[in-house]
């Protein structure tokens, strides 16, 4: 891929992340050892591996939460690790969802939804209301807009995280374990709307530990484990017929 100066837009016909030889170190200890994948446009990419694999850190590593040690990672074309590159400009077209939901408590979920939108994307109240109220649609809450987060159940604040994420129009998602802190009859519901978004197109990182949705959603599989990537591929293909014995002692005990 012919790399841009950081200074031309974003070109939505390279990969919508390419990572390449990505480290990460936190003091003497090397969390990414050496990560080289991408995401093309479009595509669902579920990372999958045990605790400490270094999921979450490659994943925030991909706008810039974390800052990478060594290696490059591009955005569209655009290398985010430059420092020239103007790294907000590049980030406001990533939407991100953790596994807390980080929502504003003396705010309410409309309040929530338009904040960002008015401060970052200059847009007038008459507009950011009306994205918001779209946005909630699209998660099942246009009846909450009025609510405030300590009255909603976990599955609902993770849905109206979501809707703030959606409501800044990014290009694509990045989800951190977004069902890990739910209790489990609330996972299906935030499941449902992250299927409405792959089915609508949009390109997604998801750090999950639900196979079932990796296998039905995911184009593509990744299995993490000390640092670096030991397989990928098809989700069904890894999740059956994995090739790599970290793999299969690792699905061996999840599935």
């Amino acid at each position: 891929m012919t790399e841009l100066n950081p200074h031309q837009e974003l070109d939505r016909r390279a990969p919508a992340i390419e990572v390449r030889d990505l480290h990460k170190s936190f003091g003497d200890n090397e969390v990414l050892t050496g990560i080289d994948f991408h995401v093309n446009s479009g595509q669902v990419v579920c990372v999958i591996g045990p605790s400490g694999s270094g999921k979450s850190t490659l994943l925030r590593c991909v706008n810039r939460l974390e800052e990478p040690t060594s290696g490059q990672i591009f955005v569209e074309g655009i290398d985010i690790t430059d420092p020239d590159t103007e790294l907000d400009r590049v980030r406001s077209r990533i939407g991100m969802v953790f596994q807390q939901f980080n929502l504003f408590g003396h705010m309410t979920v409309l309040r929530n939804l338009t904040i960002a939108q008015q401060r970052a994307k200059k847009r007038g109240r008459t507009e950011a209301v009306a994205i918001a109220r779209e946005n909630l649609a699209k998660v099942g809450l246009e009846d909450k807009e009025g609510a405030y987060p300590a009255h909603l159940s976990g599955g609902q604040q993770q849905r109206v995280a979501i809707a703030r994420a959606l409501s800044m129009n990014p290009d694509m998602m990045l989800f951190d374990e977004p069902t890990s802190a739910l209790d489990p009859e609330l996972v299906g519901d935030v499941l449902d709307v992250m299927r409405k978004l792959a089915h609508e197109g949009m390109t997604m990182m998801v750090v999950t530990h639900e196979m079932g949705f990796a296998r039905e959603v995911g184009d593509k599989l990744v299995f993490m484990d000390g640092g670096v990537i030991v397989e990928e591929g098809d989700p069904t293909e890894v999740l059956t017929n994995p090739q790599h014995r970290r793999t299969q002692a690792f699905l061996s005990k999840v599935l």
